[in-house]
């Protein structure tokens, strides 16, 4: 009687299999490294992007007041760089509630009953230290009626003095205005001429001068 031959039993993982199993492992491996180089090579992109983003904002919050910038140079001499300079410093780049909600680019105050203005919280530098305290700022219709006055201001000067501002106006750079403008106590910040420089230099806005 001849004898019934055995089945082999199927076994997925006999030597034969074992190539073919770890040549799967290897791509499977592979893609999952691949998708994350590719996840780590978008992230300097995007950051790239944001940052542009920014910059974008920022020139535009410029080129928006440029044009009245340079009407004010041409009628009073106050240079435009000290304009875009302070009103970046001050309203940061237009983002503060005084300039966004009351048209207030300066931190202008109002000591005129008449004045349309609002009460704000604010910080000053007194006897050596800041110290909070409440001011009315005037408020105004636009941006650009905000800059007028503000020019106005340095051509006019203060009851006190009616030519406080003068050295403001009449510098031929932006460091010698800077300079005037803290010394006449525009603010009472004692690096303020110094912060306007900075903002004037890192934005190129001396361009705007010439």
């Amino acid at each position: 009687m001849a004898k019934r031959k055995r089945k082999k039993k199927y076994d997925a993982f006999g030597p034969n299999r074992i190539p073919i199993f770890l040549s799967i492992i290897i791509i499977l491996i592979g893609s999952v490294v691949f998708v994350f180089s590719l996840g780590s090579l978008t992230k300097p992109a995007n950051t790239l992007s944001l940052q542009q983003q920014e910059v974008n904002t920022n020139q535009e919050f410029i080129n928006q007041l440029v044009p009245v910038a340079k009407e004010l140079h041409e009628s009073y001499g106050i240079l435009p760089s000290i304009i875009l300079g302070q009103a970046i410093l001050e309203s940061d780049w237009g983002k503060s509630e005084l300039s966004a909600k009351y048209n207030n680019l300066f931190g202008i105050k109002s000591f005129n009953p008449n004045d349309e203005s609002v009460k704000l919280s604010t910080k000053e530098y007194k006897n050596g230290k800041w110290i909070d305290i409440k001011a009315n700022f005037k408020v105004y219709r636009s941006w650009d009626d905000c800059m007028r006055d503000h020019t106005m201001l340095f051509v006019n000067g203060v009851d006190w003095d009616p030519y406080l501002y003068q050295g403001v106006l009449l510098a031929s750079d932006y460091k010698t205005a800077a300079i005037a403008l803290q010394t006449s106590g525009y603010a009472t910040d004692p690096d303020y001429a110094s912060k306007v420089i900075e903002v004037i230099e890192v934005n190129e806005l001396y361009k705007y001068d010439q």
